[in-house]
């Protein structure tokens, strides 16, 4: 036994090797090797030709309008053109949300980052390891070890699970990935069970609390906490690659990465809270020692990028409607390129 798995240390690497020469991620690397163009428009509808469905870009730099690019396709099947003023699902985005709203009502006295999964759910003690020592601050920071349901053999991407407690079944009585507060592991578990806190705290959703609190406050008509809230053609269709099926009519519905927005909206958001207007000193204070400022998302057959870059004073959300293979590559070059032309300007 001992020896076999010596020969499988040796071995895996080498096919892993063998695998990245024999099968590269061209389309990725020729996004990153090809000149710089000199517009950003012009880098939005080279990396259609790198093999993204569609892709939409907004740009909020000081000193100049906001602006957005678009190219490819909004539905692929049916031939329609991107729009760049069409709803997106934004996946863990949505963290950034819930992570406010938890900010918020931390200020208004309604939680304490110190309390326990426990104090707020109960029914999970003896179901959750450490139960009693998770806090809400070590939710929202990641920092909880509680498994990540998304990682589960049963969750299907395709077939979302219907809703909180079917999702959150999947890890129950599973082993803690290590003892609270001891390491930090990106779970999507954590913000499902911050989502259900807010909730049993508020006494109503926490999608209304944040509409009320944060949307509505800033004139985010176009940023949705599901999909069943919006009309599906205005939606962006979603692929996934190598599979030809639009994946729009897949629901995430849960906690962290339910939210549907407008790149505009989106960019809007986390302008204002990077510039503080979104919260006063002390909520500010709060969500800085929570959570960042800018994140990732990714759902099946769409992944998106948000980021602040204080040394140009730029937001930069990009938003494409392609997963699977190397997508995910391209798209990182091809934010980073867009980043890199907005340094040159």
């Amino acid at each position: 036994m001992k020896r076999t798995i010596r020969i499988l240390r040796i071995v895996m690497p080498i096919v892993g090797l063998v695998s990245a020469i024999v099968f590269p991620p061209w389309d990725g690397i020729l996004a990153w090797i090809a000149p710089l163009p000199d517009t950003v428009q012009q880098q939005v509808d080279d990396a259609i030709d790198h093999g993204l469905d569609g892709i939409i870009v907004y740009v909020d730099q000081a000193g100049h309008e906001p602006a957005l690019y678009c190219a490819g396709w909004k539905d692929r099947t049916n031939q329609v053109p991107a729009d760049p003023e069409a709803l997106f699902k934004i996946g863990s985005l949505s963290k950034l949300y819930i992570a406010v709203a938890a900010a918020k009502m931390v200020a208004e006295q309604r939680l304490s980052l110190d309390d326990t999964l426990a104090d707020h759910l109960p029914e999970l003690v003896g179901k959750i390891e450490f139960a009693d020592r998770i806090t809400l601050r070590m939710l929202l920071k990641h920092r909880s070890g509680i498994p990540n349901y998304t990682d589960h053999s049963q969750y299907d991407w395709s077939r979302p699970q219907s809703g909180m407690d079917e999702v959150l079944a999947l890890v129950l009585e599973m082993p803690a990935e290590f003892k609270p507060d001891a390491e930090y592991s990106y779970s999507n578990t954590n913000y499902l069970l911050v989502g259900s806190i807010l909730d049993r705290v508020l006494g109503f959703s926490h999608q209304q609390y944040i509409h009320d609190e944060i949307l509505t406050p800033l004139g985010l008509s176009h940023t949705h906490g599901l999909l069943s809230e919006v009309d599906p053609e205005d939606v962006v269709s979603g692929y996934h690659r190598p599979y030809e099926v639009d994946f729009k009519e897949a629901d995430f519905v849960n906690p962290g990465g339910s939210y549907l927005a407008t790149a505009e909206d989106a960019g809007i958001f986390l302008r204002a809270l990077n510039d503080g207007s979104l919260l006063d000193r002390n909520e500010q204070k709060i969500y800085s020692s929570i959570y960042e400022f800018g994140h990732k998302g990714w759902v099946l057959g769409y992944q998106s990028i948000a980021r602040y870059h204080e040394d140009i004073d730029a937001v930069v959300v990009q938003l494409v409607n392609t997963t699977g293979e190397d997508s995910e590559l391209t798209t990182m070059v091809v934010y980073n390129r867009i980043v890199r032309i907005l340094r040159k300007e």
